[in-house]
C-alpha cells in the first residue's frame, strides 16, 4: 500500500449476544431495552469511527412498520447514554410529553420513515470526505467491496430546490419530505454543502454503511488523484455483494467492543 493511503476505517464496540444479533439482522421485534442499547452503541461507534463529531445523529424504528422511532436528545453522539434516548412519532414530535430538546434536524428521520417502510435505522453525518461529492458533478461510485451498496446510487439533495434561502438545515417537515423524495429507494443521499443521510434495514446496516460510505469517498478521491483510469465495481459485483445476508455483523461486534473499551468500560 502506498504511504499515506489510509484505506480502512481509521479507528474502530462489545460482543452482542448471538440471540440479540440474530434478532437485529432478521428484523424480528427487539425489546425496547435492546433498541435503546443499540442506539447508544451506534452513537459511540460513529463517534469512534469519526463519522460524526459534536454533530450528527442516529435513530432506530421501534419495530417493523412502526410509526415511532428512538433517537437521542440533542447531545454530542460520543456523550449519548441510555437516559438520553427519546421516542418520537413520524411527525418527529416527542411521545409521552417528553419536554427535552431534540435535534433540530429530527425531521430527516420522521419523513424518511414515513415513506420508506423498509428502513429500520437512519444516520445523519457530516463526514468531510463526503462533502466534495455533493458540491461537484463527480458522483460517488463503488470502489471498495464493503461499499458495494454505493452502486445502487447515491443522489445529491439540493436544499435550494426545496426551500429557497435556508440555513442549510433540514429543520422543517417540508424539507424532510423533500430530502426523503431525493433519497427515493437508495441506500444514502448526499446533502450539498452539508453531509449525508444513510439508511438501513437494521441499525447494524445503517451504521456500517455510514462507515464504509466514508471509506469509499476517501478511496475514490485518492484513486482519482493518481491520474489514472479508476476501475469501479460493476453491476454484477454489486448485485452479488447485496446477496450476503450478514455483511457487517462482525464489524459491529468489533466496533462495539472497541468503543466500550475506549469509554473505559469492560466488555461483558
Amino acid at each position: 500500500m502506498l504511504a499515506g493511503m489510509d484505506v480502512l476505517p481509521r479507528r474502530g464496540f462489545l460482543f452482542a449476544s448471538a440471540a440479540a444479533l440474530v434478532t437485529r439482522l432478521s428484523g424480528q421485534q427487539a425489546s425496547r431495552e435492546s433498541l435503546i442499547e443499540d442506539v447508544v452503541t451506534a452513537n459511540h461507534i460513529l463517534a469512534a469511527q469519526e463519522i460524526v463529531d459534536a454533530f450528527g445523529h442516529v435513530s432506530v424504528r421501534t419495530g417493523p412498520g412502526a410509526g415511532r422511532y428512538l433517537i437521542s436528545r440533542s447531545v454530542a453522539p460520543a456523550q449519548v447514554t441510555a437516559a438520553d434516548i427519546m421516542e418520537l412519532d413520524l411527525d418527529s414530535k416527542p411521545v409521552g410529553g417528553d419536554k427535552r430538546t431534540s435535534y433540530r434536524e429530527r425531521f430527516i428521520h420522521g419523513e424518511i420513515y414515513r415513506v420508506r417502510p423498509d428502513v429500520m435505522s437512519i444516520v445523519h453525518c457530516h463526514a468531510p470526505s463526503l462533502i466534495p461529492f455533493g458540491i461537484t458533478k463527480i458522483p460517488l461510485r463503488p470502489v471498495y467491496h464493503n461499499s458495494s451498496f454505493v452502486g445502487e446510487g447515491v443522489p445529491v439533495f439540493e436544499i435550494r430546490e426545496a426551500g429557497a434561502d435556508t440555513n442549510m438545515l433540514v429543520e422543517t417537515p417540508e424539507l424532510g419530505k423533500a430530502l426523503a423524495k431525493t433519497l427515493g429507494n437508495k441506500p444514502a443521499v448526499l446533502m450539498r454543502g452539508h453531509g449525508a443521510v444513510i439508511v438501513g434495514k437494521s441499525i447494524i446496516e445503517s451504521v456500517a454503511r455510514s462507515v464504509y460510505l466514508e471509506v469509499n469517498a476517501r478511496v475514490q478521491a485518492q484513486a482519482m488523484a493518481m491520474g489514472q483510469r479508476v476501475t469501479y465495481l460493476d453491476e454484477g459485483e454489486v448485485k452479488k455483494r447485496s446477496e450476503d445476508p450478514d455483511p457487517y455483523g462482525r464489524a459491529w461486534d468489533l466496533w462495539k467492543r472497541q468503543a466500550l473499551q475506549g469509554n473505559g468500560q469492560a466488555a461483558r
